[in-house]
């Protein structure tokens, strides 16, 4: 039987070893969290912008609208991009009127994780997303 005395320490030794662990997958969640969120903003943002400059009657105010809609969606929904672009590809206003044509919008986003401090982690990951809208075929473009 061993005794009491033996075990000493014994916690110590499980604690450091359990310790980091359990920080480093409480990293890894919040990380996988971040970009999880910062996906679904990116494609809201892309949708978004694609919708807006749809509606628009001239290709200068649509690409203007996309644009601004959907950095109006990034502020909003709080995702902090350490590097964005929206584009708004409005070449379908080009399209005679009666012929289907759509708009395009393309948003990238790079998320940064530097200040989760995880060994193996990136700086950063660029996220990517693009969303398009019909024009209405028979309303008149500019």
């Amino acid at each position: 039987m061993r005794s009491v005395a033996d075990e000493r320490g014994a916690a110590s030794v499980e604690l450091v070893v359990i310790v980091p662990a359990l920080v480093l997958m409480l990293g890894l969640l919040i990380a996988g969290g971040r970009l999880w969120f910062a996906r679904a903003t990116v494609v809201e943002a892309a949708q978004s912008a694609a919708r807006a400059a749809s509606l628009e009657r001239s290709a200068g105010s649509a690409h203007r609208a996309g644009v601004s809609a959907g950095a109006r969606v990034l502020a909003t929904d709080g995702l902090r991009c350490a590097g964005d672009s929206i584009s708004v590809d409005t070449s379908a206003f080009g399209v005679p009127v009666g012929t289907p044509a759509t708009v395009r919008a393309a948003v990238t986003c790079q998320v940064p994780f530097s200040d989760l401090a995880i060994p193996g982690m990136p700086g950063s990951v660029t996220v990517r997303s693009s969303g398009s809208a019909a024009l209405d075929t028979y309303r008149a473009r500019s």
